[in-house]
């Protein structure tokens, strides 16, 4: 009865797909990622709010003077250029967090493959043990057979 040789690592350590991504990042990608993270909160949409409020107060009572009156074309068309820088960088975002699903997915599947080469170590060094067992408990019977 012979065991199987001992498992051996073959294969590549696990990698941080945090680390990889921060490693590959560009200034661009970093500032999409800081537009979208902030463009997507609470405080940007009440800090937005505080000041669109100021604006049409300002311009309707004229405290300081008109410089958009109502139907504020100013303001529209400041909303409107935000708009369209903001949209085409969030989605550049989200191509990135797309790629990263698409990195984590692959480390994923191959841990899975690591995973599985080693429960399948684990499972044959276990039939063997099974098998030696096995051989032990019927040379015992022998023995006692023999001894009665």
């Amino acid at each position: 009865m012979t065991f199987p040789e001992p498992f051996k690592h073959q294969h590549q350590p696990v990698q941080n797909v945090n680390e990889i991504i921060a490693a590959q990042q560009t200034l661009g990608q970093r500032a999409a990622d800081w537009v979208a993270l902030n463009i997507g909160s609470w405080w940007f949409i009440i800090i937005q709010s505080i000041i669109l409020a100021i604006w049409v107060v300002l311009n309707v009572t004229a405290w300081i003077r008109h410089w958009d009156p109502y139907p504020f074309i100013l303001m529209n068309l400041v909303l409107s250029l935000q708009a369209a820088y903001t949209a085409p960088i969030i989605m550049m975002s989200q191509n990135r967090q797309a790629a990263r699903d698409r990195l984590e997915a692959h480390n994923d599947y191959v841990i899975n493959q690591k995973t599985e080469e080693e429960v399948r170590a684990i499972l044959d060094h276990l039939a063997a043990q099974n098998d030696a067992l096995a051989e032990i408990h019927r040379l015992l019977a022998d023995m006692r057979d023999g001894n009665d």
